[in-house]
């Protein structure tokens, strides 16, 4: 099957277009031709190498989200069957999606509701699934709090911001100043301009700060909310970011995999409560490319790979 993968870790030049072998399903999965599969900052970084454990196997194929037609059904399935329309999130470790098919668990896999394309399954599912976790599980957001949402023309912060108006919440959030009409559309309340204006004398005592940036924004972030307030990275590598602050509560989602989430983004579309983001397609072959502009962290909504 073709595939975009790398030889080493290093530059996006690193990737290549070319044949892989394919994949088998064994007990308890299924394999899915993939027909769309999307670009997040963890493929680029995964690429670059430093900021996971070391790549241990070579050719190694990327990518986390996918959506496409089961082909083939390993020993134990019961609830798929061989072309059935499904989207998911490649499972904690596993990666593979920059292929033209994958073997994953049928139990973290979700039936792609007929109302979503291939392509747009692929760009809601690890952004809706970690923006689930992080405002529902990890920040348990109620209805009349005010949160900050970090870089709210992103991915993930996009469909955050989406939700968390469902969810009753006043939503501030970031981003530059060509991206104010789009994260207005998604139902921010309050934007801010990065460029222009300094965000920790813009906004204080805010409930919840839900941060998709990094660095030192999140270290700046921990001023702008009221004691017991709680801010949640998923920027900050894989343990909650350190805190400033002692009236303050510090966390890192644990974005595990699982088919009712799945579902329920799904049904968040369906109900009219959040939209597609803003979509770049991509041809497989250029994945060099998509990396470029992911890595160059001022992209709108998503980048997809259409496969087929």
């Amino acid at each position: 099957m073709k595939a975009a993968y790398i030889d080493r870790q290093g530059g996006p030049d690193e990737l290549k277009y070319g044949e892989v072998p394919d994949p088998v399903a064994g007990p308890g999965e299924v394999v899915v031709d993939i027909h769309a599969a999307t670009v997040n900052a963890a493929d680029w970084k995964m690429r670059k190498g430093g900021h996971y454990p070391p790549i241990k196997a070579f050719p190694y194929v990327l990518g986390r989200d996918f959506s496409g037609v089961v082909s083939a059904v390993g020993e134990g399935v019961a609830d798929l069957a061989v072309g059935d329309a499904v989207f998911g999130v490649c499972d904690a470790g596993q990666e593979g999606t920059y292929a033209e098919r994958i073997a994953i668990k049928a139990a973290i896999v979700a039936k792609k509701p007929a109302s979503l394309t291939h392509v747009e399954a692929a760009a809601l599912a690890l952004i809706g699934l970690t923006a689930l976790v992080s405002l529902e599980d990890t920040l348990k957001l109620k209805k009349g709090e005010t949160i900050l949402i970090q870089g709210g023309a992103g991915g993930v912060a996009s469909f955050a911001i989406q939700l968390a108006r469902h969810l009753g919440a006043h939503v501030v959030t970031t981003a530059s100043a060509a991206n104010h009409d789009y994260v207005r559309s998604l139902g921010a309340d309050e934007v801010i301009d990065y460029n222009a204006e300094d965000f920790t004398r813009a906004v204080s005592g805010v409930d919840a700060v839900f941060d998709t940036v990094g660095g030192d924004v999140t270290a700046r972030s921990f001023a702008v909310l009221r004691p017991g307030g709680r801010l949640a990275s998923i920027a900050s590598g894989r343990a909650p970011p350190p805190s400033p602050r002692d009236d303050v509560t510090s966390l890192r989602p644990d974005v595990g995999r699982d088919r009712p989430r799945l579902e329920r983004v799904a049904a968040l579309f369906e109900e009219g409560a959040v939209k597609i983001p803003e979509i770049t397609r991509y041809k497989l072959s250029q994945a060099a490319e998509a990396h470029r502009v992911s890595e160059g962290r001022h992209l709108r909504g998503k980048l997809v790979f259409e496969m087929r």
